[in-house]
């Protein structure tokens, strides 16, 4: 049996948060012109998609496919199953790889460390070949890898044959899926994400620039990865933080290097237009509640995860948050258990929603008192 109820601190947070709207609400105008195939901007901490067109449709991602395979490294990494200062050995395969490249010499070994900043800053097709087959044997294999992560983050609208996005058959992705999958690279190894934002990186005495401009037009902007092929188009794939909000931007397909540009106009709209409010931290205590047949009598409740919503600027005094937890909770339980929910939605849609969990362990209780329990929770049921 579940109880719902209006959660005091929910409304006096609120409050808080809309003091501002409610003096002048800001009026939000048609977006702008985006001028690519698809594009999406979503903000990194709700997953919020504030705007998007095509956003789901397949294309070709030229060079973002390099960012699953940073991703790849990068989680290898954090598992402890390869290390920086590998030396990784370069194939013939991996010298000969034809587009943008970091020079690096068939029969050398390269530092794992060199090889993930020529993948993220250089674009290097044959970085990313050499780090293909130093983990998963051969770029084949290593494809096998990237989709089942695809699948994994939900990219569903993602397969890749190569891990560096120079053209094949069956290659693809969609904006929404890049989106996913920068979201996952800035949330999941925040310890790698500054390689991103590094404007130069020099190997073999020679020094090439990050292609993203937007690194050098704003100050905001941390990353992502650039993507060109004559199928795929100009794409970008950026994101920025301003006071506390992150932003990210994908174009695919536009005709010129336009794609700085047309990014750019993406964060700016959304910034402009939209805020994100952090309600909750993740295992802050929300309530107190009784425990039944416990060696205590209550247990402190919270969010299983950081509970944040993103909505346009003036309609955040239209947030209502709920709380609905068991109608019982009993002994023994442990710390993480689930008790419920808490929904916040604006108007009658529902925005965010998150787990509420125990926050601590309740042992059972000695027979005695779980038998006194059970007849105060009898008459309990009846008048409840």
């Amino acid at each position: 049996m579940m109880i719902s109820r209006l959660f005091k601190p929910f409304l006096l947070l609120f409050i808080a948060i809309v003091a501002a709207p409610l003096q002048a609400a800001t009026l939000v105008p048609a977006p702008p012109q985006i001028a690519a195939r698809a594009y999406i901007v979503m903000d990194a901490d709700t997953g919020k998609v504030i705007l998007a067109s095509r956003e789901d449709e397949r294309f070709p991602p030229a060079s973002l496919t390099k960012m699953m395979t940073s991703y790849i490294v990068e989680d290898e990494l954090t598992k402890g199953n390869i290390g920086k200062a590998d030396l990784v050995p370069v194939s013939v395969k991996a010298w000969r790889s034809q587009g943008s490249r970091m020079f690096i010499q068939e029969g050398t070994q390269v530092l794992l460390s060199d090889l993930l900043k020529g993948i993220i800053i250089q674009s290097g097709n044959d970085a990313s070949v050499a780090v293909a087959e130093y983990i998963a044997g051969s770029e084949a294999a290593f494809a096998d890898l990237m989709n089942q992560h695809a699948d994994l983050l939900g990219m569903s609208n993602s397969q890749f044959m190569n891990a560096t996005g120079l053209p094949a058959d069956d290659h693809y992705s969609s904006a929404r899926d890049m989106a996913i999958l920068a979201r996952a690279i800035i949330k999941d190894f925040p310890e790698h994400y500054g390689i991103y934002s590094e404007k130069y990186f020099t190997y073999n005495k020679i020094r090439q620039p990050n292609r993203n401009k937007l690194l050098w037009r704003d100050n905001s902007v941390d990353g992502l990865k650039t993507g060109h092929t004559e199928a795929a188009g100009y794409c970008l794939v950026a994101s920025a933080k301003r006071d506390g909000m992150r932003l990210i931007s994908v174009v695919m397909g536009t005709t010129s290097e336009a794609r700085a540009q047309e990014s750019q106009k993406l964060l700016a709209y959304a910034f402009r237009y939209f805020r994100t409010h952090q309600l909750y931290k993740e295992g802050e205590r929300l309530q107190t509640t009784q425990v039944w047949g416990g060696k205590v009598d209550q247990v402190d409740l919270g969010p299983a995860a950081d509970l944040a919503v993103t909505v346009a600027r003036g309609k955040s005094d239209q947030l209502q948050a709920t709380l609905d937890l068991d109608n019982v909770i009993e002994a023994p339980l442990s710390k993480g258990d689930v008790f419920g929910k808490v929904q916040v939605k604006l108007g009658d849609e529902l925005v965010a929603e998150v787990p509420v969990v125990a926050l601590q362990d309740v042992e059972e209780a000695g027979l005695l008192k779980r038998i006194w329990d059970k007849i105060a929770l009898f008459f309990y049921s009846l008048i409840n």
